[in-house]
């Protein structure tokens, strides 16, 4: 990470020619990059960041069902649903729900 010596917001790296190029997004500064730095874009997640894959005969621990919430699919209004805390901690969890004819998975956000 580089910020710019002008107006100190942060810069990012671009590839021009096979060359680093560090180009401020605030002012425009550029500033040549040292020529053994790599750029990637592959970002690695934690354990914790992964992808949720809900198969269809698993459900994930916790899972209730309840009646009165309507699929926008097939108008059913039997569902399961379960709360999984998808953002900081001080805000609220997400309620997702599946329905239980189509299997169609949406998410509520309190």
């Amino acid at each position: 990470m580089k910020f710019c010596p002008k107006c100190k917001s942060m810069m990012t790296p671009r590839k021009i020619n096979g060359n680093v190029i560090y180009k401020c997004v605030k002012c425009g500064y550029e500033d040549e990059g040292p020529r053994s730095q790599i750029i990637s874009s592959k970002v690695k997640h934690s354990e914790t960041e992964r992808t949720i894959v809900i198969e269809d005969q698993q459900l994930p621990a916790g899972t209730q069902k309840m009646r009165g919430v309507l699929c926008s699919k097939c108008g059913n209004d039997e569902v399961y649903f379960w709360m999984l805390q998808t953002r900081a901690a001080d805000e609220p969890p997400t309620r997702f729900y599946k329905c239980t004819r189509c299997g169609k998975v949406w998410r509520e956000y309190e």
